[in-house]
């Protein structure tokens, strides 16, 4: 018996669909290879300070990138070493003395668990103590009064090599 032409269509139709598809994964390699190659060259020129959205920081035209340093976040409210509250604002604001008790005590602690680390590795501290080093994230609504209490505290407590955070300003179009 004759088939029809429509039974012909679809048993020619059902043979193209029965083969097995090939996929070609060298044009798929080969957009994971750049990918790759760019991520790894771009990764390692971004440095991001972990913010809070409690804190704008100020603008400035700083071109110098941040280091890994213990960080401390001053917003209205607190004084955050690492996270960790160390004070209110308020009641720094309300002492009368230019340091302040809790985070010297927390700089001190952080300063002699690094030279007990440091004699755990072996290594040689140097003698005259190497400067150590903080950064300030402070809002740029607190007051200056504050902000040299803090200075004046990570000083006293050894910490002399002082940075403050600040949001990188982008320069203007024809400044370029």
């Amino acid at each position: 018996m004759k088939k029809s032409v429509r039974a012909s269509r679809m048993e020619r139709h059902h043979k193209r669909m029965a083969q097995t598809s090939k996929l070609s994964l060298v044009s798929l390699m080969d957009i994971f290879t750049i990918l790759v190659f760019f991520l790894m060259f771009n990764a390692s020129d971004v440095q991001v300070l972990q913010t809070d959205k409690s804190v704008k920081l100020p603008e400035s035209s700083a071109d110098t990138a941040a280091q890994e340093t213990l960080v401390l976040l001053v917003n209205a409210e607190h004084i955050l070493l690492q996270g960790q509250k160390m004070a209110d604002v308020v009641e720094v604001m309300a002492q009368a003395a230019d340091i302040i008790p809790a985070l010297e005590k927390e700089l001190t602690y952080q300063k002699n668990r690094t030279k007990i680390i440091a004699v755990e590795s072996n290594e040689e501290e140097d003698p005259n103590e190497i400067a150590r080093a903080i950064t300030i994230m402070g809002d740029q609504a607190i007051p200056y009064s504050l902000l040299k209490k803090i200075m004046q505290t990570c000083a006293q407590a050894g910490y002399t090599n002082i940075s403050l955070a600040v949001e990188q300003q982008l320069p203007a179009q024809g400044e370029q």
